[in-house]
Order: C-alpha cells, then sequence, then structure tokens
C-alpha cells in the first residue's frame, strides 16, 4: 500500500485578477502558505503555464518546476477540462462554449476543436517534460442533451456518438501514451462520461486503452445518487487522479436531482467545501489506501455558501487529517505462528 499524497489543491477556482491570485509565485506563496503542498495548475492562462512552451522546452519546464518547487511545492497534474470539453461539442452548446475557446476560433466550431486537440496534444507533452504521470481533463459531449430519453432516442444514436467521442480521442490518447501520461477523465454531469455505465461504454469504445483512466470525484456521484464508495471498488485500477469536494443531496416535495433551475444554493443538490456536505470521505481515503492509490488528494473548491478563503484553509487541513500514514507491517506481528514452508505447513494440515 501507498501513503496518498497531500494536500494540494486545485488552483482553477482560485486564478483571479487580484493578488495573490493573479500570478504564480504569489498563489504558490498563498498554497504554501496554507499547508498545501501540492498544485493542479489549470492550462488556459499563461500567467501560469505557457503550455505550447512546456510541450516544447524542457529547459522552460524545468524551470517551472523550479519555481513551484522554491514554495515547497509539486505540480500534481496539469489540468485541460476547459479545452477538453470542446473535443467534442453539441451544436446545441456551441454559443455557451464558445467561451472557453481563444477569440479567433469562436463562430467557428471545426476550428475550435481542432485548437483543443492541439491544446492535448500540447498538454501530453508538457506533462511528460514536467515528469508527470496523470494528466486531468472532461470528456466533452456529443449526447449530455438527450441523457432524458424524451423524445425517444432513436434506434442507434448513443452508440453513434460514443463511436464519434471514441474516434476523436484516441489519437490524443495515443499522444499521452507516447509521453508515458494517463489522461485521467473527471466523470461529471455535462460531458458523455458522467457515470460507471457510460465510461465504460467509452472505454469498450477505444478498445480499453490503457491510458483512459479516471479523475475519481465523489461530489458528482452523491448529485446522482450514485455508490462512490462501490465505484472505486468497480474502477480502482483506473482511478489515477482524485478530487477533494464534498456536496449534499436533500430532496423536498418541490425539487430532486434536476434542481429546478435553482442556483446553487437553492438546489436540492449542490456542492459543498470539505466536510461540510455528505460525503463519507473516511471510508473513501481507507479504500482508496487499500487499494494502492499513489496519487494525489487535491481539494477542489467549490461551495456556494462558505468563502473560498475559509474553505481553502479549511481544506488544508481537512485532507491532511484525512490522508492515512499506511502501515509497513501487519498488526498481528507479533502472534506470528512461524514457519511458512511446505514442511511447516503439511504439519498442520496433518498431512
Amino acid at each position: 500500500m501507498t501513503t496518498i499524497k497531500g494536500p494540494a489543491v486545485f488552483l482553477a477556482q482560485f486564478i483571479g485578477d487580484k493578488a495573490p491570485f493573479n500570478s504564480l509565485d504569489a498563489i504558490c506563496e498563498w498554497a504554501a502558505g496554507l499547508g498545501f503542498k501540492g498544485i493542479q495548475v489549470p492550462t488556459n492562462d499563461p500567467r501560469f503555464i505557457d503550455l505550447q512552451k512546456a510541450a516544447e522546452s524542457k529547459t522552460y519546464a524545468d524551470e517551472l518546476v523550479g519555481k513551484v518547487g522554491s514554495y515547497g511545492l509539486e505540480i500534481t497534474e496539469l489540468s485541460t477540462h476547459l479545452q477538453g470539453q470542446l473535443v467534442a461539442v453539441n451544436p446545441a452548446y456551441d454559443l455557451a462554449f464558445d467561451a472557453f475557446a481563444p477569440d479567433q476560433y469562436k463562430n467557428n466550431p471545426k476550428a475550435r476543436q481542432e485548437w483543443a486537440v492541439q491544446q492535448l496534444m500540447y498538454a501530453a507533452k508538457a506533462s511528460k517534460n514536467l515528469s508527470l504521470n496523470a494528466h486531468a481533463t472532461f470528456s466533452g459531449s456529443l449526447l449530455w442533451h438527450m441523457f432524458h430519453p424524451w423524445p425517444q432516442r432513436p434506434e442507434g444514436l448513443v452508440d453513434a456518438g460514443f463511436t464519434e467521442l471514441a474516434r476523436r480521442w484516441m489519437p490524443i490518447l495515443n499522444e499521452f501514451d507516447n509521453c508515458g501520461v494517463d489522461v485521467c477523465y473527471e466523470i461529471h454531469p455535462g460531458e458523455d462520461l458522467f457515470d460507471g455505465i457510460t465510461y465504460e461504454m467509452f472505454l469498450e469504445k477505444v478498445n480499453n486503452h490503457p491510458r483512459a483512466c479516471l479523475l475519481y470525484d465523489p461530489s458528482h456521484f452523491v448529485l446522482q445518487q450514485l455508490d462512490y464508495i462501490q465505484y472505486i471498488d468497480f474502477y480502482h485500477e483506473r482511478i489515477k487522479a482524485f478530487h477533494v469536494k464534498d456536496s449534499e443531496f436533500n430532496p423536498t416535495g418541490k425539487q430532486g436531482a434536476f434542481g429546478g433551475y435553482q442556483s446553487w444554493a437553492n438546489r436540492a443538490g449542490r456542492y459543498r467545501s470539505p466536510g461540510d456536505g455528505q460525503v463519507d470521505f473516511g471510508t473513501i481515503f481507507s479504500k482508496l489506501a487499500q487499494y494502492d492509490f499513489k496519487g494525489w488528494a487535491v481539494m477542489e473548491w467549490e461551495c456556494s455558501i462558505k468563502d473560498a478563503q475559509v474553505g481553502a484553509e479549511e481544506g488544508a487541513e481537512f485532507i491532511k487529517n484525512h490522508i492515512i500514514k499506511v502501515t509497513d507491517r501487519a498488526f498481528d506481528d507479533f502472534a506470528s505462528s512461524g514457519g511458512g514452508d511446505v514442511e511447516f505447513n503439511n504439519k498442520i494440515l496433518g498431512l
């Protein structure tokens, strides 16, 4: 077994225009000051990383590692959540998701997708140059608007959607394989990979590609009423990244899982700061340790109630207190009966 690394923090929800959230140096100093040991870095803001340069220059990548390391931190993973979303976009969402792309690619879905794919290719090489072995992203979606079958889904539509999604991702997965890096899809509402079944459907279409792995975030499963503990039993061999994010689901006679178009604060299912929701993190950390998870515990702060700074302060301590330093010996070694060779065992069996 391996002791999980951490605590770490996903920077995406903290980056902004004011100090200490507007430069890599300042945000590293902030994170280290709160007790974090790692940072998961989004790749869509050049103030924090020049993704293409990190892919093409080992020198730049080494300098980046050195800068982060000077604050006592490590880069845990790079993230291309926004770019990954743009690998597959149904036309119904074109206008909304244009916000994720540079201006020159807006109103041009083909060019936007090509840009997104190139971003993923850069991310593979950049991860290699940064000596990382996992990468966080979204799958994108062609089918999300059809998740509830009304009107009836046409025969073969879902299969066609996953076939196309796999076609788009196979070259990316192969590039990550060439670079020795796992692609960790965050299983998430709005993506075609939103639960275990949809992940398995995708996995079949990419021929069980060894790099098609998982970012485990239990908060999304509470909102779906999916057994997030058994999920680890099913998919632990593919879980290569981990978001520590909490959530709660409190249905009423007026509102359930679909949320009634309400704001996050007024939904039956909503995200919370670590420790404020319903997720059983004690069991999760135990399960991941049992299954020898070798990655980082990364706090993702998303809460419509608590202040972000307070959430970060509490989150670092929360993760630290949940990480299990795994044992290097059996608890009952003191009562060992010795032996263990064939002759000794046969004597015990009366043979």
